[in-house]
């Protein structure tokens, strides 16, 4: 390739709309890593009172509590323990418990697994609930039919919605733990242990989500393709799920990704309920304990799924829709 040809095909590919979509999403993840790990930093100096006093008890001896402030870098000045933490952040250490004096990093990857399988279980079963019967409400009431259904379906989506994962982690552990002793209530087991956890984190996403797939099917349904589709008389089958479907998909992968989001933060509740040995029933136990190393190292793993997961919707979105990733300015 001559000198021409290659300075003549850089510059093009740093036009692709594709190279823009990518630096744009890459400036964004850096700026939003930086506000959570500066956030992070900041929650244990903004906290009142002194962390390692509180975590110890006010009858420690004074030698134990100005050595473990020693240990921990509380008397550095403030941007030398910024800088600090920044180092120690990207060599994989998180610090250490007050309360256990175990590796943050090694309490983390020993109750991250338990919290990734109760969400991604309960992600996988609304995503199993909601789009079914979004779709079916969406065909069996179009056009103003079935209002008994539409309204019986609306009625109780908004009820389910509204109703927080711990009260329905409460109610299902009385009737099915309690009462029926379907499933266990407590501990992380076999596979029936995982039941009522992750039904109590999927219910109420799975009824906001049915409304939205079915709002997003009823309006794909008005479009003329759809209009042309029957008019070939193609089966029902390809017409809903291979014409309308697909394009009522992008607005549920951008609520589905919220709603990922969701479930990792409800797990804080959910697992403190059924005594899930993750890193929601962790984080309170250390909020308690004023154990706010361990505090700082799962809320920092917390942001950081929370970003991983918007940027997987970004740019499974891009690839549905790539017109969506050429018209953002």
């Amino acid at each position: 390739m001559s000198v021409a040809t290659a300075s003549g095909v850089v510059p093009g590919v740093m036009r692709s709309p594709w190279v823009a979509f990518a630096m744009r999403r890459l400036w964004r993840i850096l700026i939003s890593f930086w506000v959570l790990l500066t956030a992070t930093f900041l929650m244990i100096h903004l906290i009142p009172g002194d962390p390692v006093r509180s975590a110890l008890g006010f009858n420690a001896p004074i030698e134990v509590v100005k050595s473990e402030q020693q240990a921990l870098g509380l008397n550095d000045p403030l941007w030398l323990q910024y800088l600090h933490y920044v180092q120690n952040l990207f060599s994989g250490h998180l610090g250490v418990s007050i309360a256990t004096k175990q590796s943050v990093s090694q309490i983390i990857g020993d109750r991250l697994p338990a919290t990734l399988e109760v969400s991604i279980l309960a992600f996988v079963l609304v995503m199993a609930i909601a789009i079914p019967i979004g779709v079916f409400m969406a065909v069996t009431t179009r056009g103003g039919q079935r209002r008994s259904r539409e309204l019986a379906f609306t009625s109780t989506s908004v009820l389910l919605a509204t109703i927080p994962e711990f009260l329905t982690a409460v109610a299902l552990v009385y009737v099915f733990g309690v009462q029926l002793r379907w499933f266990p209530v407590a501990g992380r087991g076999d596979a029936g242990s995982y039941v009522l956890p992750v039904v109590s984190l999927a219910i109420g996403p799975a009824a906001v989500l049915a409304r939205i797939v079915r709002v997003e099917m009823l309006t794909v349904l008005g479009n003329d393709f759809i209009r042309t589709a029957r008019a070939k008389r193609l089966p029902a089958r390809l017409v809903y799920g291979r014409h309308a479907l697909p394009n009522a998909l992008t607005a549920t992968l951008t609520v589905g990704g919220m709603m990922l989001t969701g479930l990792i933060a409800g797990t804080v509740l959910v697992e403190n309920v059924f005594a899930w040995p993750g890193l929601g029933s962790m984080i309170v136990q250390s909020i308690l304990g004023k154990d706010y190393p361990v505090v700082q190292g799962i809320v920092l793993i917390y942001g950081v799924g929370v970003l991983l997961v918007n940027l997987i919707v970004d740019v499974s979105l891009a690839v549905l829709d790539p017109r969506s990733a050429i018209r953002e300015n």
